[in-house]
């Protein structure tokens, strides 16, 4: 399955190709480095180099070279929501805008409901899923091991008027935190994370996919409540299939009645229609 996200009013993929993407996030445009661009590029060089900001890659030293007079923060509109976009030195800037079609998914879900949703988010970062479970009705506990991106969301929320949405914010390994809400005894209604291939916790506490996503899946079990809606995990680590993701979906949730679909995140160029791969997802949805 694939999840494409095409040009938005303040976001499109102009161009990809030998290595690079062309983007404009509002009105400025970047270019930077994308693995998943193994193709010739369809715009000559002239236009990108309109792009505004640059990040290079030189050996271990990465930089963006920022044309004079381009704020070093600046604000767009994206699905609804308003994100704070900030070059940052691993090449980020912020939001995934890939992520759309699961935004859309789950606030098609949630608002399906009349009673009230408790989601939790995973590994959250600057909090777009956050956000939108939080604007479609749902209290949300966003969870993530970075203290700058919890308060990167929280200025993104503010931003979208969603300042007083019933939103804990929690700094916190996430391991740590799901042993504590489960000694705590609270429970979640819908499940989203973006479990990174490497990272710390506030404490330094170590996080690799490869040994502890499996525990990860076990915690999360124990703190689902009896009527789960909804699951996502969305994957940007290097080497996995969505399968994997599929696959331990239908051992965490085959006690209940419900539907998992998994595939591909993609954006389509504007310039050439291209899809260029950006992530993997798995979902699971109450029938």
């Amino acid at each position: 399955m694939i999840l494409k996200t095409i040009k938005q009013k303040e976001y499109e993929l102009i161009d990809s190709g030998m290595g690079m993407k062309l983007e404009r996030y509002g009105e400025y445009l970047m270019s930077r480095p994308d693995p998943e661009a193994l193709w010739k590029k369809n715009l000559n060089d002239k236009e990108w180099n309109k792009a505004d900001l640059e990040f290079i890659r030189n050996g271990t030293k990465n930089k963006w070279i920022i044309k004079n007079g381009i704020p070093n923060n600046w604000n767009i509109s994206y699905g609804g929501l308003t994100f704070s976009i900030k070059p940052t030195s691993f090449k980020h800037i912020g939001l995934f805008p890939e992520q759309l079609p699961n935004w859309e998914w789950m606030t098609e879900i949630i608002k399906k409901r009349s009673e009230s949703i408790s989601v939790l988010n995973l590994f959250a970062y600057t909090g777009g899923a956050t956000l939108v479970c939080a604007k479609a009705g749902a209290e949300v506990c966003h969870v993530d091991g970075s203290k700058n991106a919890v308060e990167w969301a929280r200025v993104n929320a503010e931003l979208s008027g969603l300042k007083d949405a019933p939103i804990r914010w929690i700094v916190d390994d996430v391991i740590l935190f799901l042993k504590r809400e489960i000694k705590r005894g609270r429970k979640y209604d819908a499940i989203i994370m973006d479990p990174p291939s490497f990272g710390h916790g506030p404490k330094d506490e170590l996080w690799k996919i490869e040994e502890d996503f499996l525990s990860l899946m076990d915690l999360c079990k124990k703190v689902l409540s009896p009527d789960p809606l909804f699951i996502l995990i969305n994957g940007y680590t290097a080497g996995y299939s969505s399968i994997v993701y599929e696959n331990n979906l239908n051992d965490l949730m085959k006690e209940y009645k419900g539907k998992i679909e998994g595939g591909e995140l993609v954006i389509e160029e504007s310039s050439n229609k291209k899809l260029l791969p950006c992530g993997i997802f798995a979902r699971w949805e109450k029938k």
